[in-house]
C-alpha cells in the first residue's frame, strides 16, 4: 500500500543532489584531496536525479520508508556537498579523507537501500518513471521498473568503494605491534590522502599536532590517542622521503643531515633560525610563513614571531663541506620558482605518480594495488575486502581504530586549522636576521673527522682527563682538539656533550691563558648548535662564565662568547637568565666598542634578548640606542641589523624617547626611502610604533619627509612593507582628523 505523505524530503534530496552537481565548476576542486571521493558521489547522484525526478512529477506518494530513506539520503548528500565547499588548505588530509570517505560509504549504501526500496514498491510506481536518457541504457526490452530495481543497483555497486581507512587502521595495528608500517603502505597511505610533496607531509604533520591538542584540552583521550598514532605515521613519511631525497642528490658522499633543510631536503646556501631554534633554508621558511604557518615545520610548535636569523656558523660549516667535498649546491630561488612551489620528492623521469616512490621500491601487491586506486571506479573484490576485515577482527581495535574514532566524534574541518595564524604582535620586529661569522673555521679546513662513534668517544673521554690537567699546555693543546671535533661533526657534538665535556669546557672560560679561553668558548659554540646542547650548556651554569669572558676575554673570545650567548638565548627561558646574568651591558660595550664583526655578534645577541619586554629596558638603559643610530650610517655596513633592533626596542615607551632623543627619527626616514627591502620594512615597523599614541612623534615623522616614501612603499614595497606603510598613512590620517576636531 501507498501511503499518502508530503514528499518535502524528496524535494529537499533533489534540491540538494543538484547543489552537489554543481560543485563540478568550482575552481578549487582538482585541488582537494578527496576529488575522487567526488567523481564517487557524482555518479551516484546521476543516476538517482532522473529517476527522483520523474517520482516527484508522478502523483504517486513515497512510502513512509522510502520517505525516511530520502530523508537520510538527503542529509548525506548535503553533508558531503558541505565538506567540500569548506575545505581548508591547512586543515588535516587524513582526517578530511577520513570523513569524507565515510559520507560517501554511507551515501553509497542509502543509495542501495533507496533503489531497493523503490524495487519493493515497483508493482506501485507510475510506468514512465524512468526517463529516456536511462530507457536507452535497457537492452533487453525490459520493464522500467526493472531498470530500477536491478541495473541501478548494480550500477552503484560498480561504483568504487576502496576505503583507505583500511590501511590506515592496518598501518595503526602494525604501528602499534612494533612491526611496520612498510614503507608500501606509507607511500598508499600517502597517495590516498594526496600528499605529495614533503612541504605537504610537514603542514599535515602541524595539522595533527594542532588537532591533537585539541582533543587533549577537551579530555578526549580516545581522538588524542588516535591522532598520536597518525603523527607517527606521517612522521615515518617525512623520513621516508628524507632517505630517499639522500639518494637523489648527486653528491660524492652523504650530505650531513644538519646541512639539507627540513622542508627542501635541498643543501642549504642560506641558512637561518627560527624561534624554536631549529635551521631552514631562508627562502622555503619565508615561503612557509606566507603562507600563515606560524609553527616550526620541524618541531610543530608554536612561534612566538617570525624573526628569522641567519644561522652563519651552520652556512660556514656547509662551504666548508661544499669546498672540501668539490659539491656545488643548489639555487635555492631557483628551486622555489620553479613551476611547483615545493619539489615534489618523486624519482627523476619516474612515471609512477606515488610522492614516496623511489627506483628501488618493490611493487605494490595485489590489495595494496586495489586499495590505491583512486582515479579509477574498481572496487575491492569481495574476498579482498573480507580478508582485511577478517584482520582487523582479530586485533584489539576491532571494530577499527579509525571507525571507532570515527564513530565517537564529529570532525569539523573548520577547527581543523593547521595552525594558529594570527598576525605577528607588533612588538616583535618581522624581519630577517643575520647570525655572526662562524670563527671555528680559523683551523684549517683539510682537517677531517674519521673513525667510529666508539673511537671517537674513547678520544673525547682522554681529551676531558686533559681538559681538567693543571698543565696550561695540556689544557691547551686539548681545548683545540675539542675544537675542532666539534667543528663540523652532528655525532661529535652528541659525544662531546654526552661524555661530560660540557663542565670541563666551562671551567677553562676562567683560564688566564688566551688560547685556551677562546678555543673553550668556541668549542661551546659549536655544541651550543645542537638543539639539545642549547638546554645542557645552559643549565650547567655556563651564562655567568661566558658574561666573564664577554668583559675580559680577548677579542675572539668576547666575540664568540656573544654569538655563543645568541645561540642559547634561542631557548625562551635562556633569554631571560641571559638578561638577569648581566650579559646586556657588556653586550652594548662591543657593540660601541668591538671590531665589525664584534658589532654584528653583539646586535644579533641583543636583537633576541629584546625579544623578552623586560631585556627592552635594560638594552636601552645601557645606551644600546645611540650606537644602533650610528651604525645606520650604511658606511658601517650594519644599517639592517640596527634598524631591526631599533625597531624591536620602539615598542617601549623609553625605546620612543631614545630614538627621539639620539636623533633616530630622520635616520629611520632615510632607510625606509633608499634602503634594502627589510630594511625598509623594519624602518617602516619603526616609525609606525613611534608615531603610535604620540601626536608628537607623528609630526615629527611628517616633518622629516616621511608621506613620499610610504605612499612609494604602499605600492612597490614588500607585501609587510605595505601593509605597515598603509597603517602609518591611516594613522596620519587619523591624526589630523583629530586635530581638525580640536580646532
Amino acid at each position: 500500500m501507498m501511503v499518502n505523505m508530503e514528499v518535502s524530503w524528496l524535494r529537499s534530496l533533489l534540491d540538494n543532489i543538484s547543489s552537489f552537481l554543481s560543485l563540478s565548476s568550482m575552481d578549487n576542486l582538482d585541488s582537494n584531496p578527496a576529488r575522487e571521493y567526488y567523481t564517487r558521489g557524482e555518479e551516484i547522484a546521476t543516476l538517482l536525479k532522473p529517476v527522483l525526478e520523474n517520482l516527484v512529477g508522478s502523483d504517486a506518494a513515497p512510502t513512509e520508508l522510502l520517505n525516511n530513506g530520502f530523508e537520510e539520503l538527503s542529509q548525506y548528500v548535503d553533508e558531503l556537498r558541505e565538506q567540500f565547499e569548506t575545505w581548508q588548505p591547512l586543515s588535516s588530509r587524513i582526517f578530511y579523507i577520513l570523513r569524507i570517505e565515510s559520507l560517501a560509504s554511507k551515501l553509497r549504501e542509502s543509495s542501495l537501500e533507496v533503489f531497493q526500496l523503490l524495487k519493493h514498491c515497483e508493482q506501485h510506481l507510475p510506468a514512465d518513471l524512468i526517463s529516456p536518457s536511462f530507457e536507452d541504457l535497457v537492452t533487453d526490452q525490459v520493464a522500467s521498473s526493472m531498470f530500477i530495481s536491478q541495473d541501478c543497483i548494480e550500477l552503484v555497486k560498480l561504483v568504487g568503494r576502496e576505503e583507505i581507512s583500511f590501511t590506515i587502521d592496518l598501518a595503526l595495528i602494525d604501528q602499534r605491534e612494533g612491526v611496520g608500517p612498510t614503507s608500501e603502505v606509507l607511500v598508499n597511505i600517502a597517495k590516498s590522502i594526496g600528499l605529495r610533496s614533503n612541504q605537504e607531509i610537514l603542514i599535515e604533520g602541524v595539522a595533527l599536532a594542532n588537532l591533537k591538542e585539541n582533543a587533549e584540552l577537551t579530555d578526549n583521550n580516545n581522538e588524542a590517542e588516535f591522532i598520536d598514532g597518525l603523527i607517527s605515521l606521517i612522521t615515518q613519511m617525512h623520513d621516508h622521503l628524507t632517505n630517499i631525497k639522500q639518494s637523489q642528490l648527486r653528491c660524492p658522499v652523504p650530505v650531513p643531515a644538519d646541512f639539507r633543510c627540513p622542508l627542501s631536503l635541498e643543501l642549504m646556501t642560506d641558512p637561518v633560525i627560527v624561534a624554536s631554534g631549529q635551521t631552514y633554508e631562508r627562502v622555503f621558511i619565508e615561503k612557509w610563513f606566507e603562507m600563515g604557518l606560524m609553527v616550526c615545520p620541524k618541531t610543530r610548535q608554536a612561534l612566538p614571531h617570525t624573526t628569522l636569523t641567519a644561522n652563519f656558523i651552520v652556512k660556514a660549516f656547509i662551504a666548508n663541506w661544499c669546498e672540501s667535498n668539490n659539491v656545488n649546491p643548489p639555487d635555492p630561488l631557483e628551486l622555489i620558482q620553479s613551476s611547483r612551489p615545493f619539489p615534489l620528492l618523486v624519482e627523476s623521469g619516474s612515471t609512477d605518480d606515488s610522492p614516496l616512490s623511489g627506483t628501488n621500491q618493490p611493487m605494490l601487491d595485489k590489495s595494496e594495488r586495489a586499495s590505491s586506486s583512486h582515479g579509477h571506479t574498481e572496487s575491492l573484490d569481495a574476498n579482498e575486502s573480507e580478508e582485511l576485515r577478517q584482520v582487523l577482527s582479530r586485533s584489539t581495535s576491532a571494530p577499527g581504530i579509525v571507525s571507532e574514532v570515527l564513530s565517537k566524534t564529529e570532525i569539523s574541518t573548520h577547527n581543523a586549522a593547521a595552525a594558529d595564524t594570527s598576525s605577528v604582535s607588533q612588538a616583535r620586529a618581522e624581519t630577517v636576521w643575520r647570525l655572526p661569522s662562524a670563527r671555528h673555521f680559523r683551523h684549517p679546513a683539510t682537517i677531517k673527522e674519521t673513525g667510529s662513534s666508539s673511537s671517537i668517544e674513547a678520544e673525547v673521554k682522554k681529551l676531558i682527563e686533559d681538559l681538567n690537567s693543571h698543565s696550561i699546555d695540556t689544557q691547551r693543546e686539548a681545548t683545540g682538539r675539542v675544537r675542532i671535533l666539534s667543528r663540523n661533526s652532528t655525532d661529535n657534538r652528541i659525544v662531546i656533550a654526552r661524555c661530560g665535556a660540557i663542565n670541563s669546557l666551562i671551567n677553562l672560560l676562567y683560564s688566564e691563558d688566551e688560547r685556551t679561553q677562546a678555543d673553550a668558548v668556541t668549542c661551546l659554540l659549536n655544541l651550543s648548535i645542537n638543539d639539545n646542547n642549547k638546554s645542557v650548556i645552559a643549565d650547567s651554569g655556563a651564562i655567568e662564565p661566558l658574561i666573564h669572558v664577554l668583559k675580559t676575554g680577548g677579542l675572539e673570545a668576547r666575540e664568540n662568547s656573544a654569538a655563543t650567548l645568541f645561540s642559547l638565548s634561542v631557548i625562551e627561558e635562556n633569554k631571560t637568565k641571559i638578561g638577569e646574568a648581566g650579559a646586556i651591558e657588556p653586550l652594548v660595550e662591543l657593540l660601541g666598542s668591538g671590531s665589525l664583526r664584534g658589532k654584528k655578534d653583539a646586535a644579533t645577541a641583543l636583537f633576541n634578548l629584546s625579544i623578552h619586554h623586560e631585556n627592552k629596558a635594560k638594552v636601552i638603559e645601557a645606551g644600546a640606542v645611540r650606537y644602533l643610530v650610528e651604525l645606520m650610517d650604511p658606511g658601517a655596513g650594519m644599517v639592517e641589523k640596527a634598524v631591526v633592533v631599533l625597531a624591536n626596542l620602539a615598542t617601549t615607551k623609553e625605546g620612543k624617547i631614545a630614538i627621539g632623543e639620539e636623533g633616530g627619527i630622520p635616520v629611520l626616514v632615510e632607510v625606509m626611502e633608499l634602503g634594502s627591502a627589510r630594511g625598509k620594512e623594519n624602518a617602516t615597523a619603526a616609525l609606525l610604533q613611534l608615531c603610535m599614541h604620540s601626536p608628537r612623534f607623528c609630526n615629527r615623522v611628517i616633518r622629516e619627509g616621511a608621506i613620499p616614501p610610504l605612499v612609494a612603499l604602499t605600492k612597490l614595497g614588500t607585501p609587510r612593507a605595505k601593509e605597515k606603510a598603509q597603517n602609518l598613512l591611516k594613522y596620519f590620517k587619523a591624526q589630523k582628523q583629530a586635530t581638525q576636531r580640536r580646532g
